[in-house]
């Protein structure tokens, strides 16, 4: 896990990997997170009803003071979270006592992946870092009311063939069919839902692959680009490069 807190103590910033986790939180400061990844397992939201959830990226959560989320998943997903000062949240965030989240966030993602780039640099930049984060407060507190995140029902047996394919070659026809309508509307209603293309998720899918083979094993970086899905190793290079600002063999150093 990555951790930054900004000038003042007023925002806290946590980069949490993809891992399986069991954890709850107490409730005793206020959050803002958002999903990097699609994530799956069961959770509790100020209650002691479990109930089993399917969050796609580009989901953003606040939770307020004394609402307490219990949350567990085998496989996990990376999230970015932000734990708030109290006098920061009252001022910038709205008054409420419920989880208030919205789905399909694109700005709120690029923000993620942004601050994810950041907080993963050798020598981050805490300006931009800082920048990243109050976009997010500013995203959050345009929300007033709750909403639901976008039904992923419709999209879930394209997900599931993505995760268990990504190594292949995939095209826009071969996700449509999948979907059940023609291309143009599957990737119109996908990037709306999701907030990124087909491509751009597929992409994002292959990185996340990359570097955890990068991080738990020994393979050679061209043998972890085709396992990954990517062309070739240079194709791989030219994702870190541009999601993270740094190579393959910068992050295999950097982990």
């Amino acid at each position: 896990m990555l951790s930054h807190t900004l000038p003042g103590g007023k925002i806290s910033l946590q980069l949490l990997p993809r891992a399986a986790y069991s954890a709850r939180d107490p409730a005793q400061s206020q959050t803002l997170g958002i999903t990097l990844e699609r994530q799956r397992g069961v959770h509790a939201i100020d209650s002691d009803r479990r109930v089993d959830f399917d969050t796609l990226p580009g989901v953003l959560a606040y939770t307020p003071l004394g609402v307490e989320v219990f949350s567990e998943s085998a496989s996990g997903g990376e999230y970015l979270l932000l734990r708030l000062d109290k006098a920061f949240a009252d001022e910038h965030l709205p008054v409420v006592d419920h989880r208030v989240q919205s789905g399909g966030n694109r700005q709120a993602l690029d923000l993620g992946r942004e601050a994810r780039r950041l907080l993963l640099a050798p020598q981050p930049d805490f300006l931009a870092l800082e920048h990243c984060a109050l976009g997010l407060v500013g995203l959050a507190s345009a929300t007033t009311e709750p909403s639901r995140p976008p039904s992923i029902t419709a999209f879930t047996r394209v997900l599931d063939l993505i995760a268990e394919r990504f190594q292949q070659p995939l095209t826009l026809e071969h996700l449509a069919a999948e979907y059940g309508q023609n291309e143009l509307r599957f990737l119109r209603d996908f990037t709306r839902t999701v907030g990124l293309t087909p491509h751009a998720y597929l992409v994002e899918v292959r990185l996340q692959a990359a570097r955890q083979m990068i991080e738990h094993s020994d393979l050679p970086l061209a043998s972890i680009a085709l396992d990954a899905g990517f062309a070739h190793q240079s194709h791989m290079g030219s994702a870190f490069r541009k999601y993270l600002a740094m190579t393959p063999s910068q992050y295999r150093s950097r982990f």
